[in-house]
């Protein structure tokens, strides 16, 4: 397999890499998403300068959204462009690249940087909970991504507090566990929005922080011990800008031996990402090998008197 042509695209900022066969990457570029310009075009001018001498036999393009697989198209993207969507499509940005390209969920794209290259090396089942402004997670089953039709795994999206919920208040795990809630309750109580700034007060052993920071972790791991139970895996890595924080591992560790499966052995390991932000990069390496199963939908069940009723 030849070297691989990786593509970040966030909210924020876009970057373009080539990444060879064992996960390195051998050419960087970055900038600002260019919320004005259309797509492809402010992409195709991104991978220019990477592709420039770097022949590729690939291409995996991450996105923060819902990826139906079936149809090579990005379906929802919040953060993204409006008028963005609609251009991220396989078929269409192979003729414009000259490679094959696969869209990726993001945090897909992450688990299986860190599976085959970082922190989950070696596990075949594998559960990767990404913690920083928001919540995501990839899943890898017996070595292969989790996925049907569309990406799964929306870890951050599932509610945790029913009675949050019906009052119309912040009740899923990204609104109650996240950077972004941390920020929000340190604010409410005259502490930093910064969770930087509030973690570095917790080292320090600033109470009020503390009790900030001890109601986040818990919602993580709870969130945890939530996949344990639907996945059963080998390893959890966490990764993000809040999950590599050293303090977060002993309580999602202990909350896991808690409230997680009982009996498993040997017990599921936390382990904190290695990648840091170039997962998902990294991860367009290893995309082929652990997406061998083709996402096909199943054929439909017949009914009536077709089904021999």
């Amino acid at each position: 397999m030849g070297d691989t042509l990786a593509v970040d695209l966030g909210g924020t900022n876009m970057r373009a890499a080539v990444v060879g066969s064992s996960g390195d990457v051998l050419l960087r570029r970055s900038q600002p998403t260019p919320r004005q310009d259309d797509c492809p075009d402010a992409l195709l001018a991104l991978v220019g300068g990477v592709l420039a001498g770097q022949p590729v036999s690939a291409a995996v393009i991450g996105v923060p959204g819902r990826i139906d697989h079936v149809a090579g198209a990005l379906e929802e993207a919040p953060n993204l462009p409006p008028h963005w969507p609609q251009a991220l499509r396989e078929e269409l940005l192979t003729d414009h690249l000259g490679v094959p390209v696969s869209l990726a969920n993001d945090a897909d794209l992450a688990t299986v940087g860190e599976a085959c290259f970082g922190a989950g090396r070696g596990a075949a089942d594998l559960v990767y909970v990404t913690v920083s402004p928001g919540v995501g997670a990839g899943v890898l089953l017996g070595g292969q991504l989790v996925r049907g039709r569309r990406s799964a795994a929306e870890l951050g999206h599932t509610i945790v507090d029913i009675s949050a919920h019906a009052g119309g208040e912040p009740a899923t795990v990204e609104d109650r566990g996240s950077g972004t809630a941390l920020g929000r309750l340190g604010a409410a109580r005259g502490l930093p929005a910064s969770g930087a700034e509030l973690s570095a007060l917790v080292r320090a052993g600033d109470v009020a922080s503390t009790e900030v920071w001890d109601q986040v972790v818990g919602v993580v791991a709870a969130a945890v011990a939530n996949a344990a139970h639907l996945f059963a895996p080998e390893v959890v890595v966490l990764g993000g800008g809040m999950g590599r924080d050293p303090q977060l591992i002993e309580p999602v560790r202990e909350g896991l031996r808690r409230d997680g499966p009982r009996g498993l052995e040997p017990p599921i390991e936390v382990r904190t990402a290695e990648l840091g932000d170039d997962a998902g990069l990294v991860g367009a390496a290893g995309w082929a090998q652990v997406t061998a199963a083709p996402a096909v939908p199943a054929a439909p069940v017949p009914v009536g008197r077709e089904a021999g009723a």
